[in-house]
């Protein structure tokens, strides 16, 4: 039994885990936000990542190892769906997400809940954490069993300080990754992860190193988990709005489903690697979030893309109409970079309005909403050339 947690990241780890198991010739039950999966097979759709769902793959008769996707939401309503773990992975806490629901109000009330993966990891097992952010450092503390450390900085201090004592870490290198437990070191070169396009894309890079600590601390064969590294791409078929790039007319898409501060973060971080003539980005935003929460994701784009498209989703949730529109062009009343922003009603017609301007050369980043709905549409506008 692996579980994963974290703001983001948390789907394409577990999809990355499965395939790390699989490749180990082991029968893979999985639940997601995307659904529950079974052998590749979905047997279950929607948000799927609470304890019942959990609790459908451990009684599933074609299951070996089970892959838990874990949210708060579930944790708090009904505890876990298992007693104990191998695996408990937790990709990042950043400044949190829907803080605000639940009576959840602060970054740290959020971290005790996600940490009660941590706190049930079996003796035997292994805690999988993201050094590289504190909140998630610390929970080593309230591990039973090992620790892996993961941090893209060699000189991060508490895994340097992890590494000098022995203990399992990984980090990066200009073109690999180190996997490094006392004097014995294994180097995965980046050419041989697609996922993060040769090191490039920071947040895929966390992700791999997720995955690849949860196959270590399971005793997996190097050349199993480095395998499935290899046949694993990230496109809207494996891993759908998670980074999923695509060519239309010479310009390059992003579909990607972030939507909250730390995601876009990354995810213009991840932009800036990739040359573009013009930058343009298609948003909405969750009526649920907080205001500053809402408001914090424009500010962080417009600094970064010429052309911002905002439109209303299907889910207000709560919200009046407009409202999380007015939010979203406040963000960008100081923007640095943004020049041009248009308001839309509907978030295909936004993403045409988007396509219909976009030159060669061009980068246009798309966050959706309706994930698999606006992933077909786009596929149907690529098809149509």
């Amino acid at each position: 039994i692996v579980a994963i947690t974290g703001t983001n990241g948390k789907t394409t780890t577990s999809r990355l885990i499965g395939r790390i198991l699989e490749a180990n010739d082991l029968r893979v039950g999985m639940t997601s936000t995307d659904g529950i999966y079974v052998q590749g097979r979905q047997i279950d759709d929607g948000d799927c990542s609470g304890p019942k769902s959990a609790r459908n793959v451990l009684m599933h008769p074609d299951v070996d190892a089970a892959v838990f996707e874990t949210a708060r939401g579930g944790v708090l309503r009904e505890g876990l769906g298992f007693d104990m773990c191998d695996v408990a992975v937790v990709t990042n806490i950043g400044v949190g997400d829907h803080l605000g629901l639940n009576y959840i109000t602060t970054v740290h009330e959020l971290a005790v809940i996600k940490r009660v993966i941590v706190e049930n990891v079996a003796p035997n097992g292994t805690a999988v954490l993201n050094a590289a952010d504190p909140i998630v450092a610390r929970m080593a503390n309230h591990c039973p069993g090992r620790v892996i450390f993961f941090a893209r900085d060699k000189a991060n201090p508490v895994l340097a300080t992890h590494r000098a004592q022995g203990e399992r870490v990984i980090y990066a290198e200009r073109d690999a990754l180190i996997c490094q437990e006392g004097r014995k070191k294994r180097r995965i070169p980046f050419a041989q992860i697609p996922l993060t396009r040769n090191g490039s894309i920071g947040f895929q890079v966390e992700n791999a190193m997720a995955a690849i600590g949860t196959g270590w601390a399971l005793d997996l064969p190097w050349e199993t988990i480095e395998a499935a590294l290899a046949g694993f791409v990230s496109d809207a078929a494996t891993a759908p709005g998670r980074f999923n790039v695509f060519d239309y007319r010479g310009a390059t898409l992003i579909a990607d489903y972030g939507h909250n501060p730390d995601a876009i973060q990354a995810l213009v971080q991840a932009v800036e690697t990739m040359p573009a003539v013009r930058r343009s980005v298609v948003i909405s935003g969750a009526g649920d979030r907080r205001d500053e929460d809402i408001t914090q994701q424009t500010e962080i784009l417009g600094e970064a893309f010429d052309d911002v498209i905002l439109y209303q989703d299907a889910c207000q949730r709560g919200r009046a109409d407009g409202e999380v529109i007015a939010l979203l062009r406040a963000g960008l009343a100081r923007a640095s970079r943004t020049k041009q922003v248009d308001a839309i009603d509907g978030e295909f017609i936004a993403i045409d309005t988007a396509l219909a301007r976009l030159q060669p050369g061009d980068l246009c980043l798309i966050l959706i909403d309706q994930v698999e709905e606006a992933l077909g549409h786009i596929a149907k506008r690529i098809a149509e050339g």
